[in-house]
């Protein structure tokens, strides 16, 4: 995986002008944005290249994670730090998410239409800001952030690690960061993608631009990456994918939201 940090937008030292709060740490650039007191940090991911997939001998693979093919990320973007809490939804939609656990915690049971809701709203809620749901190819990039094993941890992981085989998910940002400062990427919840569904990558952009089909109905299946609480080791890895009806809901979906620069 090759990474281009040669530059990000705090370089000039000018904060995005939707941010309340920004910075950098160890793990790079981050800035956050505050709604009716709930504050929501993203990170800055950089442009590069990866390969997306797995490999043919991965444990666990299965068919459509292949053909492995190289990627190129060529426009940096941001990234929620952890997925969008159960407080940020209702501040954003005025409801309580259903079920609810807590503030923390990831909101659930929300269809791939219920986030586009979301967006819609945020937007007119903080101008400027320009959200949307990541791509399937710059949610494995940002997920693995640059490893090349089956998670961002390497070839092994542990409940400490990441939520799985679990009786409940836990509070987003409760577990270890990846490499690049993103929380609960593996686990925890299912996220959406902005892309449709297909059975494999013969034919996937190269660009890290979502797949598309303009001949799909509003009904056609959208993509989920990152397993959840209640599923198996197999279910977490970086390449492990999912096609879901995008009005569907159940308790170990969610989302994180993106922002290109």
């Amino acid at each position: 995986m090759v990474i281009d940090a040669s530059w990000h937008p705090l370089a000039q030292g000018v904060p995005p002008a939707w941010a309340s709060a920004w910075g950098q740490d160890r793990f790079g650039v981050y800035a956050a944005f505050t709604l009716a007191g709930v504050n929501q940090r993203l990170r800055w991911i950089s442009p590069g290249r990866f390969q997306m997939g797995s490999p043919a001998d991965e444990a666990g693979r299965w068919d459509d994670e292949g053909p492995r093919h190289a990627v190129a990320i060529s426009k940096g973007f941001w990234l929620f730090e952890t997925a969008c809490t159960e407080a940020l939804w209702q501040a954003v939609t005025g409801t309580p998410p259903v079920p609810a656990r807590g503030a923390k915690m990831p909101v659930t049971g929300v269809s791939w239409h219920d986030a586009q809701s979301f967006i819609e709203r945020i937007q007119v809620m903080k101008p400027g800001l320009d959200l949307r749901l990541p791509s399937e190819a710059e949610w494995e990039y940002a997920c693995r952030a640059g490893a090349d094993t089956p998670w961002s941890f390497g070839t092994e992981i542990t409940t400490e690690q990441v939520c799985f085989g679990a009786r409940a998910p836990v509070d987003t940002g409760s577990l270890p960061p990846n490499p690049w400062g993103l929380r609960e990427m593996h686990g925890n919840v299912w996220e959406w993608c902005a892309d449709h569904w297909h059975n494999d990558y013969r034919g996937a952009p190269d660009d890290g631009s979502a797949w598309l089909d303009p001949r799909a109905s509003r009904a056609a299946r959208r993509v989920l990456r990152g397993g959840s609480w209640f599923g198996g080791a197999r279910n977490v890895r970086s390449a492990d994918r999912y096609g879901r009806d995008p009005a569907g809901r159940d308790d170990g979906i969610g989302f994180r939201c993106a922002r290109v620069q």
